[in-house]
């Protein structure tokens, strides 16, 4: 079943793509893209029931066996992420068909949301290193494509720094994956955990490094992370918000597997690297953040300061802090795509996203000011929400490793969060609005604020359900971190036989 079930959600989201394509230029389209979601996450959740009851998932494509033809994977980290794709898929694809213009529909707005979402299911699913580059790639042209669309001046500066970027970062994958396989004669990630144990380490050390150099550009981490801030405020609302969910944790999603399937052999350099990288970007991107004051770019700050706590949780890699890393990688994504989507209500309503601007939102539009003020308690660390579990467990893992100044400095960026969120609160909803107007939903009509309300309830309720009950989520983030930890099964898996170990 699984060869069926595992191309599945990929098949799907180009299928809609094609079909929202060809009815791109009426109202079909968007509910194509809304149809194709729903039955993209129905897919997802069918492959993760799968996995969490019979274990991990392998199809090789055109019956080629592995590690020479294409294979696919789903274990449990897997099939997580691309169930959270399904999730923010159809959250955006359901606000879209009330923020996205008919001219940017007719100029195939749906068609690339679905290619994008095709990209990033595929690239949590393959099974071997050049079939990551090439769904990367599909990414980079479909968000591309969205990044511009609209043509706006402010859209083609960002569009042209977040390419580039994003090239540099290709040129030193390739270059990785060539020396990789000049090295091991494979790209097959199962087959590279147990060939690279016989290379010479100090030359896997530095392909690790081109690994880590080209993910993190991807990831956005310090100092590469300049491009995010710059390009994610410019496009639409539903663009803003699958980037911010999806894109950044793509990366970080390819160096928490490279960095526990293939280069596991000295880990010291890598690692210790990765850790202090992971402080100095959760305190980067909140002063960052800080220093803000539109809506959209304090978020894209915020991003960038959040991928610390999950590069943190891997760079400690003990079975608590990764587990904290994938915890936090779901709560990230879920509550980082909301809050960009309440940042597109409150624009519609007040008429900016500088929140010197505007104001008025919490006597206006009071159910709003509800919905932003559970996204950002969460992302702030508050309790009983899903933020405040993601960050005590790698708080823990830190402290169990007598980390005293990682810990210090988690608990501090989680602070200078809350000041964040507090100054959207203070400058957006609760002082007065500049022009003496009060802004509210009845400004919009009843079709509109049904389809751009209801996603950004739904992410709030399932961030407050993750908070609430907690322990099936752990326990599901658990099993992703042991099998990451011990990749035998995963090798297993995909070779068709036991792991065994290279001599050195």
């Amino acid at each position: 079943m699984s060869d069926l079930l595992l191309p599945l959600p990929i098949l799907i989201a180009f299928a809609t793509a094609i079909l929202a394509f060809f009815f791109r230029s009426g109202p079909e389209g968007r509910w194509i893209s809304v149809a194709g979601s729903v039955a993209m996450l129905i897919a997802a959740a069918m492959l993760l029931s799968q996995v969490l009851t019979d274990g991990i998932q392998v199809a090789q494509m055109g019956t080629w066996a592995a590690p020479f033809g294409i294979t696919l994977v789903a274990d449990t980290l897997s099939a997580v992420m691309v169930v959270i794709t399904g999730i923010t898929g159809l959250a955006v694809a359901v606000y879209a068909t009330a923020d996205i213009s008919p001219e940017m529909e007719e100029s195939g707005y749906h068609a690339l949301f679905q290619v994008l979402i095709a990209g990033v299911s595929g690239a949590f699913l393959t099974g071997d290193l050049f079939n990551l580059y090439v769904w990367f790639e599909v990414m980079l042209i479909a968000s591309f494509g969205l990044l511009v669309l609209g043509g706006r001046r402010v859209q083609m500066d960002a569009g042209i720094k977040y390419v580039t970027l994003n090239l540099i970062s290709t040129i030193m994958f390739l270059s990785g994956i060539g020396l990789l396989y000049g090295v091991t004669g494979t790209l097959n990630m199962a087959d590279l955990h147990q060939k690279v144990q016989a290379a010479d380490p100090g030359l896997v050390t530095v392909i690790a490094t081109l690994f880590l150099v080209g993910f993190g550009i991807k990831s956005a981490v310090f100092p590469l992370f300049f491009w995010l801030p710059a390009a994610y405020h410019t496009p639409a609302f539903s663009v803003s918000a699958v980037f911010a969910g999806l894109l950044t944790k793509v990366g970080v999603y390819a160096m928490m597997r490279m960095f526990t399937l293939v280069f596991t052999q000295d880990i010291g350099w890598t690692h210790g690297l990765m850790l202090w990288v992971a402080v100095a970007t959760m305190i980067t991107g909140v002063l960052g953040a800080a220093a803000q004051t539109d809506f959209r770019r304090i978020l894209s700050f915020h991003i960038v300061s959040q991928i610390g706590y999950m590069v943190l949780g891997l760079a400690l890699l003990t079975p608590l802090a990764l587990m904290g890393a994938v915890f936090y990688l779901v709560h990230h994504i879920i509550v980082k795509a909301n809050l960009f989507l309440v940042s597109g209500v409150a624009n519609r309503i007040a008429g900016s996203t500088e929140i010197d601007h505007i104001g008025g939102l919490y006597r206006g539009a009071p159910l709003l000011a509800f919905l932003f003020l559970v996204p950002a308690f969460s992302l702030a660390g508050f309790p009983p929400l899903s933020g405040f579990w993601a960050k005590y467990v790698l708080v823990k893992a830190s402290l169990d490793l007598e980390l005293w100044l990682v810990a210090a400095a988690a608990l501090a960026v989680g602070l200078m969060t809350i000041y964040s969120m507090t100054k959207i609160w203070g400058r957006a909803f609760w002082k007065p609005h500049p022009g003496g107007t009060v802004p509210s939903l009845g400004s919009l009509s009843a079709s509109e604020r049904f389809f751009l309300l209801s996603p950004i309830a739904g992410l709030a309720i399932l961030t407050v359900v993750i908070g609430l009950f907690p322990e099936p989520f752990v326990q599901v983030a658990t099993r992703a971190a042991e099998e990451l930890l011990d990749p035998s099964a995963y090798v297993t898996a995909v070779l068709g036989a036991p792991v065994t170990e290279v001599a050195e």
